[in-house]
């Protein structure tokens, strides 16, 4: 299939149309990052945005438009599709910095999309200084997952422009599978196994998600009354520096570590609120793709995910560290389809209908299972460039559940962790305090016994 042919209609599973139903207006659905370029020489604006359509154009997902209905709701290709009316362009007072650039990103991802439109958007964002600009891209959780969102960016590049469309899948014919079934024995048998299997795997997720859930508690800075107004933190972690720290404190792997620098910078933070952080425990949701690399597509999210204690109320660092990696190696030890964490596997298996009622309902219910989200965004190494100008940082963003004050999301690019992270604003009028936070407890690891 080439890069302008896609089919007119592909499905949306329930997992999907489960991000739709969780959007209000102040709680929008989208993922994101901030993709930050260094240029040779000065911007051109005019040129730039057209590089994004043109190369948008081509992109068979960002020609999707939902069409909402009770029994099936489906995407289909938008007629007269123009994707320039989905790029933005905006200029921040030169020489602008890495602060300047979170103002203005943080203004841009409070909006929801528009879902009478394809489901995306590109701000690009000039006015930094030394030729740099960076791009703002923003896809709702429906339309893509992390991985996803990877892919789609990707090909916004240079060195990867040719690359085609996967074909999405179409909805199955419900009678062509009964009729085969019924001309095959052995599969019908095996057809019940699965059913069997599945339904016993969901009741034990929703077993451990009632016994896991919990109020939290009341003075806990991690929950809020839901805004619309955003923050945003756009912090880098050299990644030599967390080498360091998994290898001096007897392996593990990068995540754990970062898990645990974010458990320290949330004590720190907490300390210097005037907080008691042995009163406020934080658990933190780490989602799971569960797409192996050569499945092939059916539907665009395919989730599950971790719960994870993050130790605030400990003080020694090598201790927090620890923990987390034990906790996380029982949850890998498990598997994604085992736990409270693997509720997204639970909404996967939910008729559509049922999410119009439901999904609303439960997505108030998030604090009582999970007090912030902690996503780690898997990032190809290559060279990368939009128009010659070379990706400098690469920062992801993750939704912010309803209830919740933050929301963390973390990427390896090129010797560095970018973490994104997106807050409350009137919730934690101090992000920058947590920001400045990140760092120290890098240096209270590296320093730790």
């Amino acid at each position: 299939m080439s890069a302008t042919e896609t089919p007119s209609r592909s499905e949306l599973t329930p997992l999907d149309w489960a991000f739709l139903c969780m959007e209000h207006e102040d709680t929008p659905m989208h993922v994101g990052a901030v993709a930050v370029f260094r240029s040779d020489g000065p911007v051109d604006r005019d040129r730039l945005r057209r590089v994004l359509a043109e190369r948008a154009q081509r992109i068979a997902r960002l020609r999707m438009r939902l069409e909402r209905s009770w029994l099936q709701p489906h995407w289909r290709e938008a007629r007269d599709f123009d994707a320039a009316e989905h790029v933005y362009d905006h200029e921040i007072p030169a020489p602008g910095g890495r602060e300047e650039l979170a103002i203005l990103a943080s203004e841009l991802i409070a909006d929801p999309l528009d879902q009478r439109r394809p489901l995306w958007e590109l701000h690009l964002i000039t006015g930094l200084a030394d030729n740099r600009f960076a791009v703002l891209m923003k896809f709702h959780h429906s339309l893509v997952d992390g991985h996803d969102a990877v892919e789609v960016g990707v090909r916004l590049l240079d060195e990867f422009t040719d690359l085609t469309d996967t074909p999405a899948t179409p909805p199955p014919n419900p009678l062509d599978e009964a009729f085969g079934l019924i001309r095959r024995p052995e599969k019908l048998v095996g057809a019940l196994r699965g059913t069997l299997s599945k339904s016993s795997e969901s009741l034990g997720i929703a077993a451990s998600v009632m016994r896991n859930m919990r109020v939290p508690a009341q003075s806990s800075p991690m929950h809020a009354s839901t805004s619309p107004a955003r923050r945003l933190a756009l912090v880098p972690i050299d990644l030599a520096d967390v080498r360091r720290i998994r290898s001096r404190h007897g392996g593990g792997t990068n995540n754990d570590v970062v898990l645990a620098v974010i458990a320290g910078a949330l004590r720190i933070w907490m300390a210097a609120r005037g907080e008691d952080s042995a009163e406020v425990p934080v658990r933190a949701l780490i989602p799971v793709c569960r797409r192996r690399s050569n499945q092939p597509r059916s539907g665009n999210n395919q989730l599950s995910g971790y719960l994870c204690e993050l130790p605030v109320d400990e003080p020694d660092p090598a201790t927090r560290l620890a923990s987390i990696r034990a906790e996380m190696s029982g949850n890998k030890s498990a598997g994604p389809l085992r736990g409270p964490g693997a509720f997204p596997v639970l909404a996967g298996r939910l008729p559509q209908v049922l999410h119009h009622v439901a999904t609303p309902l439960v997505a108030q219910g998030a604090p009582l299972l999970f007090d912030t989200m902690v996503t780690n965004v898997p990032l190809p190494t290559f060279h990368a460039a939009l128009d010659g100008a070379e990706v400098a940082e690469l920062f992801p963003l993750a939704p912010l559940a309803s209830g919740h004050s933050l929301s963390i999301a973390v990427s390896q690019f090129r010797g560095t962790v970018h973490i994104g992270v997106q807050a409350n604003r009137a919730a934690l009028p101090d992000l920058e305090k947590l920001a400045e936070a990140l760092p120290q407890a890098v240096a209270e690891l590296s320093d730790g016994t």
